[in-house]
């Protein structure tokens, strides 16, 4: 099991029964003020799913399936930020409707608790994650996409290894250096 710690805070990946912390931990980044450039939802979209919904997001983001969701969780349990891997296969197509080239993971769902920011919770989120995208058999790349008004956001990617590799309207492409 991944376990780094970062400020208190033990870095794992999401269970199935985590389905309650996880509705919460995203309501709340949707209630962050930059979450309509970081979301593709909205809060009064995502408080209307049921509990089935949740439950579902959690299952197929827990250990054991293709995709994965790390958290940041605290000795008391409270969760300080998450991000989300997608492993995205060949010949399928992406949330822009584009053909998926190679075998390649897509971190979304980057959020971090405002008193955590610029701290170790992101790096440790991104370590973990970044690692076990890698550790996939035919991973090819690991990117992202980030608003290109979202400053905060591209300083910390910049600082992680990301660089970008094409705009796609407002949003920035960034893709994991090799080295990095």
């Amino acid at each position: 099991m991944m376990s780094g710690m970062s400020d208190a805070y033990v870095i794992r990946p999401v269970r199935v029964d985590d389905w309650p912390a996880v509705k919460e931990l995203r309501l709340a980044a949707l209630q962050d003020p930059v979450a309509p450039l970081a979301f593709l939802e909205t809060y009064e979209q995502a408080e209307t799913h049921p509990d089935d919904f949740w439950k579902d997001r959690a299952a197929r983001c827990a250990e054991g399936g293709l995709n994965r969701q790390f958290v940041a969780e605290g000795p008391r349990g409270d969760w300080a930020g998450s991000v989300t891997v997608l492993v995205e296969e060949p010949g399928t197509e992406d949330f822009l409707g584009e053909r998926v080239a190679q075998r390649q993971a897509h971190l979304v769902g980057v959020f971090v608790r405002e008193g955590y920011r610029g701290g170790r919770v992101a790096p440790e989120l991104f370590r973990a994650a970044v690692g076990w995208a890698r550790a996939r058999e035919g991973v090819s790349r690991v990117r992202l996409f980030v608003h290109e008004d979202n400053a905060r956001a591209q300083g910390f990617y910049r600082k992680a290894g990301f660089r970008r590799t094409r705009v796609v309207g407002d949003e920035y492409e960034m893709e994991l250096r090799p080295s990095a």
